[in-house]
């Protein structure tokens, strides 16, 4: 799976703010070692998981020892077993000591939002469904997550509000009407992906009729989503977001609509169990 790689600008800020953090003034354990010391190590996956976020790791080390040298023995988007040695790191010990938890804490979470949108991907397997992330994501990581749902098999949404319209029930009351908050969205920002949620299967019809580029279908059963899916065939692609689990998403799937959102993606997830040990 080719998968575009990090901007190394955004890898290189967010790595400066988590060794800032965590480092401050210094470390004061790893000053007890010698300055000239060398070290080896090891990264072990000690349970199943989807490779995401090599591109921090690797560069919070290099960040206190430029001349770090990592081997990898998997890649961002790969599948790991249980035991797995996924990397074996040599340089300084007192930088290898000293990036330990900031490379981890950026491996583990990345590669657990990897792992949680496979298992989405592979529950929509043999339809037409797409896995979609929202903007639910761990603040000041957003674009690191989205990366790591690419490496789990899954797409992005929008960034943030600056790059698509989503019209939604509060900006249609405001406006008046489906069709008129529509045709103000089209006004105030020509170009831009615009997208609209609709409640009931006659706002699907006027909305199909002002010619959104997606509709969200917000609450359908899975009843009305067949029956939206029918009424909207060629005409609009459809996106279900809300209620949707690893229980739920096949049957969502099956209707027939064409993007799942899923905030459980990065709002949701549980770190990966990652080992580093100093073996030399």
């Amino acid at each position: 799976m080719a998968i575009d790689p990090p901007d190394p600008k955004l890898v290189a800020n967010d790595v400066a703010r988590a060794l800032a953090e965590d480092l401050g003034g210094g470390d004061a354990t790893a000053s007890l070692l010698p300055a000239a010391r060398a070290a080896r190590a090891i990264v072990v996956a000690k349970e199943g998981a989807t490779l995401a976020g090599t591109a921090w790791f690797d560069a919070c080390f290099r960040a206190l020892d430029p001349d770090t040298r990592i081997e990898w023995r998997a890649r961002d988007g790969d599948a790991v077993a249980p035991g797995t040695e996924l990397c074996a790191i040599e340089g300084r010990a007192r930088a290898l000591v000293s990036a330990e938890r900031s490379a981890l804490n950026f491996l583990q979470t990345l590669s657990a939002t990897a792992t949680t949108t496979a298992a989405y991907v592979r529950a929509v397997s043999g339809t037409a469904a797409t896995i979609l992330d929202t903007r639910k994501t761990i603040p000041g990581l957003r674009l690191a997550q989205k990366y790591a749902v690419r490496c789990g098999g899954g797409r992005n949404h929008r960034i943030g509000l600056y790059d698509a319209v989503l019209i939604k029930e509060n900006h249609i009351a405001a406006a008046g009407s489906i069709a008129e908050a529509i045709a103000r969205a089209r006004a105030a920002a020509p170009g831009l992906f615009l997208e609209i949620e609709v409640e009931s299967l006659e706002e699907l019809e006027q909305a199909l009729a002002a010619r959104p580029d997606r509709i969200l279908l917000d609450d359908f059963t899975l009843a009305d989503m067949s029956k939206a899916v029918e009424r909207a065939r060629g005409r609009c692609p459809l996106e279900v977001s809300g209620g949707v689990s690893l229980e739920t998403i096949g049957a969502i799937a099956r209707t027939g609509v064409d993007y799942i959102s899923i905030g459980a993606l990065t709002k949701h997830v549980r770190a990966i169990d990652l080992s580093m040990r100093v073996v030399g």
